[in-house]
């Protein structure tokens, strides 16, 4: 019996997938693999003659760090090729999410000299918070890395049926190079993994994303079909087939389900023991996570761009937190602070204490700090 043409469709259609994953897997080895090469040469060449100057040390530093981002957001893009996500379905203020992400990023954009223009109309939309923030930030970290000039993000409805429709526009070679007649060959950053990543984040969200270049210009056009509209008897869209609202004990220590993948956090504690056990509290939840001994060296982190939560001992209390913590809230209003305390004190979330900082007893971080993390990233999503 021949097969049918659907079943000739979905064989076509995993075969086309198959062939874009192997893409993925190649183009992450050759990402990873190059920094590391670049910085093993630098090692031998340090070995070889016992000194190194600032520059490669700058270098040696970059190359270790490209290497680090292409692997995490390996992966993300494992978690989402596992084919075992289970979207939720929940009201977002897209506008009000991107503002956040953007305001978040700010210091990181300002330290590159890019600037990043917003005209943002109201947009709510049905969808999973945790991959919208994901998408956020891929789009955002994508655009950084491949920009010339500033970075414009537009937020409108498109007119019928209406739709959520979010486009990102920047020049990916010099302005000086734009009038030239002839169009050169995009630039790597443009392929990068970086878009492997917001590409595949906006598939698996159910979103069709549209690039489009032209002298030297790129937009991205992303359009949420399941916008929901307020007015009176305006049609609402359905969730889309096979959503399902998730079983809370899937925010466990589960490889397929982390609701906060690629979230970033810094611990700020002199203590190898401490920050080992805050480490392993929180190894199963997919984190970025950076260590520095002291709170003056979490100040220079911070200068080049923010973290989403800093967890931090109670030792490094005083004035350079209260200085930190004035800078990133003057930016980020409901950024995530959590003190670790020695005393076998109860757990208080951040909603529950005076200075607006959340407090774990060092005791509980194992069993604690994963949800209170979950809790507090949250309410920024």
């Amino acid at each position: 019996m021949p097969p049918s043409p659907q079943s000739l469709t979905h064989a076509a259609t995993a075969s086309a997938d198959s062939a874009a994953w192997a893409d993925i897997v190649q183009q992450l080895g050759a990402e990873i693999a190059g920094p590391l090469s670049q910085a093993l040469e630098r090692i031998h060449t340090l070995i070889a003659t016992g000194q190194i100057d600032r520059q490669s040390l700058r270098a040696l530093r970059e190359g270790v760090s490209q290497a680090r981002e292409a692997g995490m957001m390996g992966q993300q893009l494992a978690r989402l090729a596992s084919g075992k996500l289970r979207l939720s379905k929940e009201r977002l203020q897209l506008t009000q999410m991107l503002r956040g992400v953007l305001a978040h990023r700010s210091r990181e954009a300002l330290a590159r000299g890019i600037q990043i223009r917003q005209m943002l109309k109201p947009a709510d939309v049905l969808g999973d918070g945790a991959l919208l923030f994901a998408l956020l930030n891929a789009l955002l970290d994508w655009a950084l890395a491949c920009t010339h000039s500033s970075v414009d993000f537009r937020l409108d409805l498109s007119p019928w049926p209406a739709r959520a429709r979010l486009s990102c526009r920047f020049a990916h070679r010099s302005l000086d190079l734009v009038d030239e007649p002839q169009e050169e060959d995009l630039p790597a950053a443009v392929n990068s993994l970086a878009w492997r990543l917001l590409e595949q984040t906006a598939l698996t969200m159910g979103l069709q994303p549209l690039r489009e270049h032209e002298a030297g210009i790129t937009e991205l056009t992303l359009e949420f079909p399941h916008t929901l509209l307020d007015e009176p008897g305006a049609p609402q869209p359905e969730p889309a087939e096979g959503w399902g609202m998730p079983d809370a004990r899937e925010f466990a220590n589960s490889s397929n389900s982390k609701p906060l993948a690629g979230s970033h956090l810094l611990i700020v504690s002199p203590r190898r023991e401490l920050r080992g056990q805050i480490q392993d509290a929180v190894r199963h939840m997919g984190l970025i996570i950076d260590v520095v001994n002291t709170m003056a060296e979490a100040q220079h982190f911070c200068m080049e761009g923010l973290p989403h939560a800093v967890i931090f001992e109670s030792s490094q209390r005083g004035s350079e937190l209260e200085a930190l913590k004035t800078g990133i809230v003057r930016d980020v209003a409901d950024f995530c602070f959590i003190e670790v305390q020695d005393s076998a004190q109860l757990t208080q979330l951040s909603s529950a204490t005076a200075d607006g900082m959340a407090r774990i007893a060092r005791s509980s971080l194992a069993e604690a700090l994963p949800a209170m993390l979950l809790f507090e990233l949250s309410k920024s999503l």
